[in-house]
C-alpha cells in the first residue's frame, strides 16, 4: 500500500509538502486547484514504468496513455525550464525486503517492509530555450532508514556514483583504482546495467527497481469520462487488467472472472459469492436496480447482453434502457472487487452523472472494497454526499480516522496549496476550509432576503 508522497514542481504545485496516504484517500476542492495533477504524477510514474524505453527517462504520455502531460515544459511549473520536478513515494511491502551482505550471506545489512523512492529530474536547455534532454542529478531508494542511490559527481557532468547512507554498508567496486564512469540512469528511476558490472555488491539495487515497478503496477486508474452501455459486448475470453480508462472493459471483468471461477470474501462467516453476484448485490443496495445479469444472446455465442431488472418483479430491460447512473457507477464497482488484493484504485469523480443518494452510497462500497479486499482508493471529488457519509461512518465507528486521508486544495497566487482535513473520532472535521462546497449558508440567506423583498413589494 501507499503510505505517502511528495511531488515538487508538477503543473500548479510548487510543492504539495508531505502526503500522507491512506487506505482511502480523498482530494476535494475547486475546479482547476490541482486535485487531478496529484493523481496525475502517480500516473506519470507508472506508464513510464510500463514504457519499453529504458531511455525515456519521463513518458509524458500520448493518446493512448493514462495521461498525457505534452512535455517537461508544459508540465513543469510555471513552465520554468529552470525548475527541478521532484517526485517521493513511499509503500508497505507484504513481505520484508532484505539486504545482505554478499560476502557473508548471513549478515543482514536491512531488513524492512518501509520501502521510499525518490527521484529529480531537470532539463538541459538547447537553442532558443528549448529543452535539449532530461537528466536525472538523483535517485534514491530507502529501505526503513538505510538509503542507496545514485548522483552526479558533480553538476551537469554526465558521470555518476553511488552511494549508500543511515548504514554501515559501501558499495565496493571489483577492481579498485579503476576508472570506470558509472553512466546515467535508465529511465528517472533504474540503475544502469554498469553498477552491478562494476560493483560486487550492488546486485540488490535490481530488486528495489522491481519493487518499485511492481508497486506500480498494482496501480489501477478509471477516468471521469465512462463509455456509454451497449446494447451488446463481444467477449472472445479476454481478461483485462483493469476497466480501462472510460470503464468500457467492466463487462469483459465479469466475463472473465466468470470464466475463472472466482470467489470474493464477504467477511468472516459470510458464503462467498462471484463477482457478478456482488455487483448486482451492490447495485441493488444503491438503490439503482433489483436485478443485473449478463447473458450471451445464444447458447456458445460470444455476444452478450447486460440485464436488468429496475423493481423486482418488473420487466427485464437491457442496461441501456435504464437510468444513465447504472452504467456509469457500474466500473466503479466492477473494478474495486475485480481488482487483485492490496491493490491501488485512483478514481476520477466516480460520482458524476449519479444521484446525491448514489453519491453517498459510494463511499460504503470503497469502505466494503478495503475492508475485505485491502483495496487502497485514492479519488479526486466534488461530492459532499460521498464526503458526509465517510464522515457518518466514522462516527458510527464502522470506520476509523486512520482509515481516511482528506485533503482540500485550492489556487492561490503562488500555486496549488494543500490543507489536511482533521477528521475526529465523532466524524467531525475540525478545521473546515471557508466555502468548502460553495457558500451555503449564504444562499440560504440570499434566497431568504429575496423573498422577503418581494413581500413588502407585493
Amino acid at each position: 500500500m501507499l503510505t505517502r508522497m511528495r511531488i515538487r514542481n508538477l503543473k500548479s504545485w510548487p510543492d504539495t509538502g508531505d502526503i500522507a496516504l491512506k487506505p482511502i484517500t480523498g482530494f476535494f476542492g475547486a475546479n482547476s486547484s490541482g486535485k487531478t495533477s496529484l493523481l496525475q504524477a502517480l500516473l506519470l510514474l507508472k506508464q513510464t514504468s510500463d514504457s519499453s524505453d529504458r531511455a525515456l527517462t519521463l513518458h509524458f504520455g500520448d493518446k493512448t496513455s493514462l495521461v498525457s502531460l505534452g512535455d517537461f515544459q508544459s508540465a513543469i511549473y510555471g513552465h520554468e525550464l529552470s525548475n527541478e520536478l521532484v517526485f517521493e513515494l513511499d509503500w508497505l511491502q507484504p513481505k520484508s525486503f532484505v539486504v545482505t551482505d554478499p560476502r557473508e550471506p548471513a549478515n543482514e545489512i536491512v531488513r524492512d517492509e518501509r520501502l521510499g523512492f525518490s527521484t529529480r529530474i531537470c532539463a538541459e536547455n538547447g537553442r532558443s530555450g528549448k529543452v535539449a534532454r532530461l537528466v536525472v542529478p538523483e535517485l534514491a531508494y530507502r529501505v526503513g532508514n538505510a538509503t542507496f542511490g545514485m548522483r552526479q559527481k558533480s553538476e551537469g557532468q554526465s558521470e555518476y556514483s553511488l552511494f549508500a547512507e543511515g548504514t554501515h554498508f559501501q558499495f565496493l567496486r571489483r577492481a579498485e583504482g579503476r576508472k570506470w564512469p558509472v553512466p546515467a540512469p535508465a529511465k528517472c528511476y533504474g540503475f544502469p546495467d554498469q553498477v552491478r558490472a562494476y560493483h560486487q555488491n550492488a546486485e540488490f539495487l535490481s530488486d528495489l527497481e522491481l519493487a518499485l515497478e511492481s508497486q506500480l503496477r498494482r496501480i489501477h486508474y478509471l477516468g471521469p469520462l465512462r463509455a456509454y452501455p451497449g446494447r451488446t459486448y463481444t467477449w472472445a475470453g479476454a481478461q483485462p487488467t483493469d476497466m480501462g480508462q472510460a470503464g468500457d472493459k467492466a463487462v469483459d471483468a465479469l466475463l472473465s472472472s466468470r470464466d475463472r471461477r472466482e470467489k470474493i470474501s464477504r467477511g468472516k462467516g459470510r458464503r462467498r459469492v462471484t463477482l457478478e453476484q456482488y455487483v448486482a448485490e451492490w447495485l441493488e443496495r444503491l438503490g439503482l436496480i433489483a436485478e443485473f445479469r449478463v447473458e450471451s444472446v445464444a447458447e456458445g455465442s460470444q455476444i452478450f447482453q447486460v440485464k436488468v431488472r429496475k423493481l423486482a418483479g418488473g420487466p427485464e430491460s437491457l442496461i441501456t434502457d435504464v437510468g444513465f447512473g447504472v452504467s456509469q457507477v457500474l466500473p466503479v464497482v466492477v473494478l474495486c472487487f475485480y481488482v487483485p488484493e492490496g491493490s491501488t484504485v485512483i478514481l476520477e469523480q466516480p460520482e458524476i452523472h449519479l444521484h446525491p443518494a448514489v453519491q453517498a452510497g459510494l463511499a460504503d462500497v470503497l469502505l466494503d472494497a478495503y475492508r475485505h479486499r485491502q483495496v487502497q482508493i485514492l479519488l479526486e471529488s466534488h461530492s459532499e454526499h460521498l464526503l458526509r457519509r465517510l464522515q457518518r461512518r466514522v462516527a458510527e465507528e464502522t470506520a476509523s480516522p486512520a482509515d481516511l486521508g482528506l485533503y482540500f486544495c485550492e489556487m492561490g497566487p503562488k500555486g496549488s496549496t494543500l490543507t489536511n482535513l482533521q477528521l475526529d473520532m465523532f466524524g467531525r472535521i475540525t478545521n473546515w476550509p471557508k466555502d468548502f462546497f460553495g457558500d451555503e449558508f449564504g444562499e440560504l440567506a440570499a434566497t431568504q432576503q429575496a423573498a422577503i423583498s418581494r413581500r413588502r413589494r407585493g
